[in-house]
């Protein structure tokens, strides 16, 4: 069968699937009107990658982008006419790495046709020679932070980028109240433990249950009452799909010692103690077993250490004491202003995120892998234009080549003493690593987020340590970041952009945006 009647066939199939949705919604209005069947429909998640796709498809393909022109993938939520483009695609490029907020992932996978290719390129980029940079958080804290974590691929089970991960609160033993909870971006909380009112086995211990995609990590707060030793027990299941049933993954009991000697803990006075750094409430998909895996104070950054949780203490020291904010959402941890005991949520709002840093794009180089992984996707697709994607990504990557040496030479123009990018969100790890610039601070890791009073102290500091002359701020983010600004006119120093996950109306390409970002730092740091 020939590409173009083997796409008629498939895109009858998916209008007439169309056709009962377009009907109720619309009435007596006529159906969807499905593509063109002259050309592939290529779907991206992001412009950024909308534009290499383009640059390899050329006339053969309609490529949209799922993420409009100036949005954010960390919190961007599809809509119906998202659904409508990913149902007509021929083949389908995200980033994936946990880059795209993961309701775009879900319908994504859930709505394209079987068969359609379903490309994650910063996974496949690896095999393309691409530069892969672990996430490594800030771990100079005074107590642990203790977040949640997801490991594993759990294939075995059936799971997938789109699988959900449930955690259950089902017991604590211990003198007080125990909550764990995250801070969203605008400063609600939003509870996912609390022991005040008991763990209801009835409901499935569902208001005691937090929800994580596969291969995720989220930070959260942690807080007791009174002082001693608490035993929480959590039960792990994985949700291969809406309508799997749910599968064990093993039930743990994680020890706090709060306000007292960890190393006396009774029954455990020989147990390992996490006293700082960074650790994680791991379920570990292919083992179907829930531990704690926490950095060695010598491997910051690199493999997580696992521990049993039986054998394991965490300690929640006397100087963890904070007040109880005031305000009517914090009522839950008592009275404002008393005394609670508290590990703190690292980062404010929201943010879930990978093992691996995901904006591979700010090396040009791994761009020039998604490049190649694009042309032989598009060749495999429609082979009759083979020669025309190969010649199309044959000239791009010439592009590219030019790009990158641009991009080296003019950041190595800058003297190597002020080489330094604050900025407002860490996502630029690539772009130091690939061309010399050191990521000096950043205000925090999640772009839709507000830094807290440390946060901004610290970056205050940093700023007048290194006596940067610029600041940098992304486009998309100025109506947002307004502690950057202040922090840049209390210092006397300029505010420049920067670009990351989008192009506005001044950068509309990825080369455009890449040769900006050069120049502005050139300028601006010079």
């Amino acid at each position: 069968m020939t590409t173009g009647r083997w796409r008629r066939r498939r895109r009858a199939t998916a209008t007439a699937a169309l056709l009962g949705l377009a009907l109720v919604t619309a009435g007596c209005a006529s159906g969807p009107d499905a593509p063109s069947t002259d050309t592939l429909d290529v779907v991206t998640t992001t412009g950024i990658l909308a534009d290499l796709a383009r640059n390899v498809a050329g006339d053969r393909a309609v490529v949209t982008s799922l993420v409009p022109e100036g949005g954010d993938p960390h919190s961007y939520e599809p809509s119906l006419r998202d659904v409508r483009d990913v149902v007509y695609a021929d083949v389908a490029f995200s980033n994936y790495m946990l880059l795209e907020e993961h309701n775009i992932i879900k319908m994504l996978d859930s709505n394209l046709p079987e068969g359609v290719p379903n490309v994650s390129l910063a996974e496949s980029a690896v095999k393309y020679a691409a530069e892969i940079i672990p996430l490594v958080e800030n771990v100079n804290l005074d107590t642990i932070w203790l977040g949640l974590r997801v490991s594993g691929s759990g294939t075995e089970h059936g799971a997938t980028r789109s699988s959900d991960v449930h955690l259950s609160a089902t017991g604590l033993e211990g003198p007080g109240q125990l909550t764990g909870y995250l801070t969203e971006t605008f400063g609600q909380p939003r509870t996912y433990f609390d022991s005040a009112d008991g763990f209801d086995a009835g409901d499935g211990y569902a208001a005691d249950t937090v929800t994580l995609p596969t291969n995720a990590h989220t930070h959260m707060s942690w807080t007791f009452s009174e002082p001693g030793v608490y035993r929480l027990t959590l039960s792990a299941a994985l949700a291969p799909t809406p309508d799997a049933r749910p599968v064990g993954m093993g039930t743990s009991t994680i020890t706090f010692a709060v306000g007292v000697d960890p190393y006396s803990v009774p029954g455990m006075e020989d147990a390992a103690v996490l006293a700082g750094g960074h650790a994680d409430v791991s379920v570990e998909l292919d083992d179907g077993r829930v531990v704690l895996a926490a950095d060695d104070e010598h491997d910051v950054g690199g493999h997580h250490h696992l521990h049993d949780p039986a054998e394991t203490v965490i300690s929640v020291p006397n100087k963890a004491l904070a007040p109880v904010p005031a305000g009517q959402d914090f009522r839950f941890l008592g009275k404002a202003g008393e005394q609670i005991y508290q590990l703190p949520q690292a980062v404010l709002g929201k943010h879930v995120h990978g093992e691996i840093d995901p904006h591979l794009w700010q090396n040009v180089r791994n761009a020039e892998a998604y490049v190649e992984i694009m042309r032989d996707t598009l060749v495999e697709v429609d082979p009759d234009g083979a020669a025309e994607y190969r010649a199309n990504a044959a000239a791009y990557l010439r592009t590219l080549q030019e790009t990158d040496r641009y991009v080296e030479e003019t950041i190595a123009s800058i003297p190597r003493s002020q080489r330094y990018l604050v900025t407002t969100h860490d996502a630029f790890a690539y772009l130091g690593a690939a061309y010399g610039i050191e990521i000096a601070g950043f205000v925090t890791p999640n772009p839709a987020t507000e830094p807290s009073i440390a946060e901004r102290r610290k970056l205050t500091q940093t700023v007048r340590t290194l006596q940067v002359p610029a600041v940098f701020l992304e486009p998309n983010l100025i109506a947002r970041s307004s502690v950057l600004t202040e922090v840049a006119k209390e210092n006397g120093i300029e505010v420049c952009r920067i670009y990351s996950d989008a192009f506005d109306r001044d950068v509309t390409t990825y080369v455009e945006m890449m040769r900006a970002n050069a120049d502005s730092l050139r300028r601006c740091l010079s």
